[in-house]
């Protein structure tokens, strides 16, 4: 979104203009959805000032007031569904991954969750004919899992008639069958994975505000920034916080870590996909024990939570747990050397 002129605000000269920009605020609607607390902490203004500047910006981005359903369903036709090319967890997810919320995959190690990641990092790039949304992907690497030469399988894998649809919409000349039109293309899809590996989880944190900044700057090109992932979301917090006396210190930095990460999802219309360690509960003797960790927080942020598991060779079940709008269930896919596939 284009950078608004903040000195329209009250309480907001050339110098306190100059602090929102560099905190990041650099549009009414990135005020609007920000907390007096949280302008007053990030651009060292006063609590009232902050208040003020914050309730002026809802006013001029028009957000925060009642609207009808009609209306809400309008807007609703803008979110975009991210396929996984696998029809059996597309009709389960009701289409793909939406755009605008925060969809949670967990499961055990080798369960295939940073899998999921790689390959949609490649499907996001896809023209919208073929189940993609025509964008760039952010890649918050926590866990050093991201690997490029999973990226070129994956795009080596895509359906012939796909990967066609790719080049010609890219302007790449060539064919599915042609050796040195998929190298280019495997090329420019890594260009446009844009990674940060995070060494803590203040540093993570710190990822996630930037991210916010990146996708504002590609707003308006060729491939804007259509998903977010975090892989994974929970290692560092469960890492530095040991016991019971850090818990609610973590759970609060948790907490403002994902609504960061939200953010980004709901500014800039683009798909969130966070990946959870599990913790095994020995005290259930009945059904899985298996139990993603982050507690309620992550629970009630999560729009939508997607339990991995293995099955036979390289088969996973994929496991709506919770959605808003779709009935929980049951799919099967396969991972492969060429990524994601059908049963």
């Amino acid at each position: 979104m284009p950078e608004a002129d903040l000195e329209t605000l009250p309480g907001v000269g050339p110098a306190t203009a100059d602090k929102l920009h560099d905190a990041g605020f650099d549009s009414f609607q990135s005020l609007a959805v920000a907390s007096p607390s949280e302008l007053s902490n990030t651009a060292d203004v006063g609590d009232s000032t902050a208040a003020d500047i914050v309730n002026a910006a809802r006013d001029a981005a028009d957000v925060g007031g009642f609207e009808t359903g009609s209306t809400v369903l309008e807007r609703r036709n803008e979110i975009g569904k991210l396929s996984w090319h696998i029809d059996e967890v597309d009709d389960l997810l009701g289409g793909g991954i939406e755009t605008q919320s925060i969809t949670e995959v967990y499961g055990e190690f080798g369960a295939g969750k940073s899998q999921v990641t790689h390959q949609m990092a490649v499907n996001v790039q896809l023209p919208k004919e073929v189940g993609g949304l025509h964008g760039s992907a952010i890649f918050v690497d926590s866990e050093d899992t991201f690997r490029p030469e999973r990226i070129d399988d994956m795009v080596r894998g895509l359906p012939d008639d796909t990967i066609d649809a790719t080049l010609a919409d890219r302007e790449i000349e060539g064919s599915a069958d042609d050796e040195a039109a998929v190298d280019e293309l495997v090329d420019d899809v890594l260009e446009k994975i844009h990674v940060a590996k995070a060494f803590n989880s203040n540093h993570q944190m710190l990822l996630a505000e930037k991210s916010k900044e990146l996708a504002s700057e590609h707003e308006d090109s060729e491939y804007p920034v259509r998903l977010l992932c975090v892989d994974s979301l929970t290692a560092h917090f469960r890492a530095e916080y040991v016991g019971r006396g850090e818990l609610a210190n973590r759970q609060q930095k948790l907490n403002k870590h994902l609504h960061d990460i939200d953010k980004v999802g709901n500014l800039y219309n683009c798909a969130v996909i966070v990946t959870n360690q599990v913790a095994s509960n020995p005290d259930s003797f009945f059904g899985d024990p298996t139990q993603p960790i982050g507690g309620n927080i992550l629970g009630h942020k999560s729009t939508f939570r997607i339990y991995l598991r293995k099955s036979k060779g390289d088969k996973r079940i994929v496991r709506l747990v919770d959605a808003p709008n779709l009935a929980d269930g049951e799919a099967v896919m396969r991972v492969q050397d060429g990524g994601l596939k059908p049963e």
